[in-house]
Parts: structure tokens; C-alpha cells; sequence
């Protein structure tokens, strides 16, 4: 699917992180693992530190505390808001949804729409698109948050899955403009692939137990060979119908999975690397729906405040799913990177 809107932008964004510090060597080496393989995974893969949420902080903890920075940051009522989607795959309870809970907490108007959508790494994007349609058909103002806690789905002692993910809550406005801004986008979903990234219990076909079907499973082979297979298509895609190059494009932000796999698709992308931000995982561990955004606000912070970007972003996963845009950015509120608690 292709699609282009006009007349709406970007205003801001915010992220806030989890609290608590793991380190990869640290828990590797604690764990018995041969000291020499751990650090030549640590180089390849890009794995050294990640932020995970504290025990009784969630999703939603992690995206309220995002918008409100948000909204003061910009200097915005929340009873001005036309609505909010909230994108994640651990909300808080199976009913009701995120997206009321953080209506509630945020004050806002009894007149705005609240929803979630169920998407993993390209769920920003889709989040960024839902709300490019809703100021296209009259909303002024939209509060898009996206945010997961996957370190909570991961077994301890998986070594495949363990080290990667990390937890974060994103936030971001949207706004309607009579400028004549465009925003392009590619979506695609694979749905035989749906087997490589699963949590197989806690829904209606496998209701939650104990065990390892309440683990996140991931074949990492199968996915890697996906992205490189869907991803850089998509990116040359939304490239064409904006009309750009990558010589033109200031930043390619792909969903920051490891370093090795946004380093082989930039290079498919035909991106140098000095345009795509790729040391967000070893900082901050793999924060699916959130990395996007926390990749622009870590690496593009100062230059989306002060001068007008142009950025094509590119999520993949779970699904599987991918997402692609392409849109001019900036001048817009960048809050700084915060951990919650505080």
C-alpha cells in the first residue's frame, strides 16, 4: 500500500526510557558464557548496555510520562487534542485500552477519539500515518504514543532473546498546517512469516500459563533474512514517491533492531552510514514501537529543532509488518531523553 498526505506535520516528540541498567558482558559472564564470544557478539551485534523498565512501570507508564513532557515542552493544553493512538503490544490489560487510560491521565476532552493499534517495530509509522488521515479529514491536533515492554516477554534464559529488547515510551504530535507539506508512505505485511516473532499463550487461541509459551519467540535467522528482503524495496519506494534521493535526504531512522542488521540495510538503501543513526541498541537495548522516534531524538535532536529535515523512516517486525515514510520535519520540540522514574 502507498499513500501521500498533505498539509500536516510533524510538531514534536519526547521519549522516555526505563530505569533500570542491564549490562550485556556483566549478566553474559555471570551467566557462564565464554567471555570471548560475548565480546565479539557485543562488537557485531552492537550489544553492550540496555534500559528496561522497573518492575511495576508499563508501557503506558513509560508514554504518559512522554506525552505530559510533550505537551509542556509545547506548550499544549491536552483538552486541545482531537485524539490519541496508542501503539503497543503490552498494554496494560486485554480490556479496556491504552489509549482511554492515558485519556484519563492526560485530562482530555471527552470529545476526542482514543485507540489503540496492535503493532510491534512498524508501529510507529502506521501510528504516524493514522494520524496524518485524521488531521487530513478535520482533526487540528493529534497525540500519537507508542511504547513496549518487551523485556517482560523475554525468557532470562534465552541468550537469543535476552540481551536485545528494551523498553520505552514514545510521544509525538501531529498537527494539521496550511502549509504545503507532504507526508509519503509504504506499508507491506507478510503474514507467513508470522511464526518468527511470537508470543504463543495469553490470548483467546492459548490462554496464559506457565512456561515457555508465554515467551517471546523469535527465529532470528528467518528475520533478518525478511528485512533485508522487504526493507530496503520499501525505503526505495517511499524515496520515489517523494520524489528524493539519498543524496538529498538528510537521515535514513530505521527501526533500531541491532546494529548489524541497520547497518546492512542502510547499505542496501545506498545510505552512508554518517546519515543513519545504528548505536541505539547498545545504549538502550531494541525498543520496538519506540525506536524510531528515540533514534531521531538521540542522533537528530539538534538539527530537527533548529532547521527543517528531510527524513525517511523505515520500521519492520512483527508480523510481519513493515512501514516506510518519507516527510520534512522542523523545526519541531525535541524533549530530552528522560528515564521514569525519576
Amino acid at each position: 500500500m502507498q499513500s501521500s498526505l498533505t498539509h500536516v506535520r510533524l510538531a514534536g516528540i519526547a521519549v522516555t526510557i526505563g530505569s533500570v541498567v542491564r549490562d550485556f558482558q556483566a549478566e553474559g559472564l555471570a551467566a557462564g558464557q565464554d567471555p570471548a564470544q560475548l565480546a565479539r557478539l557485543a562488537k557485531a551485534v552492537g550489544l553492550r548496555e540496555r534500559r528496561v523498565a522497573a518492575p511495576d512501570v508499563t508501557a503506558l507508564d513509560l508514554c504518559a510520562d512522554a506525552a505530559a513532557r510533550l505537551l509542556d515542552e509545547a506548550a499544549v493544553d491536552a483538552s486541545s487534542l482531537d485524539a490519541v493512538i496508542f501503539v503497543t503490544q503490552t498494554p496494560d490489560h486485554p480490556q479496556p485500552n491504552n489509549a482511554s487510560l492515558l485519556h484519563c491521565r492526560l485530562g482530555l476532552s471527552k470529545a476526542a477519539a482514543a485507540y489503540d493499534l496492535s503493532l510491534g517495530c512498524s508501529g510507529w509509522v502506521y501510528g504516524l500515518h493514522q494520524a496524518a488521515m485524521l488531521c487530513g479529514a478535520g482533526a487540528a491536533r493529534v497525540l500519537v504514543c507508542a511504547g513496549d515492554t518487551l523485556s517482560r516477554l523475554v525468557d532470562p534464559n534465552d541468550p537469543a532473546t535476552a540481551p536485545l529488547f528494551g523498553d520505552a515510551g514514545a510521544a509525538m504530535l501531529v498537527e494539521k498546517t496550511g502549509e504545503a507539506t507532504s507526508m509519503h508512505f509504504v506499508f507491506g505485511t507478510d503474514g507467513t512469516g508470522a511464526s518468527a516473532i511470537i508470543v504463543p499463550a495469553g490470548g483467546a487461541r492459548q490462554p496464559e500459563g506457565a512456561g515457555p509459551s508465554t515467551c517471546l519467540s523469535m527465529d532470528g535467522a528467518a528475520v533478518y533474512e525478511f528485512v533485508l528482503r522487504e526493507a530496503p524495496p520499501a525505503v526505495a519506494g517511499v524515496l520515489k514517491l517523494a520524489g528524493w534521493t539519498p543524496e538529498v535526504t538528510d537521515h535514513l531512522v530505521l527501526h533500531q533492531a541491532n546494529r548489524f542488521v541497520v547497518s546492512s540495510v542502510a547499505r542496501k538503501c545506498g545510505f552512508p552510514e554518517a546519515k543513519v543513526p545504528m548505536n541505539l541498541v547498545e545504549q538502550f537495548g531494541n525498543q520496538s514501537s519506540a525506536s524510531i522516534p528515540a533514534a531521531m531524538a538521540h542522533a537528530c535532536a539538534e538539527a530537527l529543532q533548529g532547521s527543517r529535515r528531510r527524513l525517511v523512516v523505515c520500521g519492520f517486525g512483527v508480523g510481519f509488518s513493515w512501514g516506510a515514510a518519507a516527510l520534512e520535519a522542523g523545526p519541531m520540540v525535541v524533549a530530552p531523553t528522560l528515564a521514569f522514574p525519576r
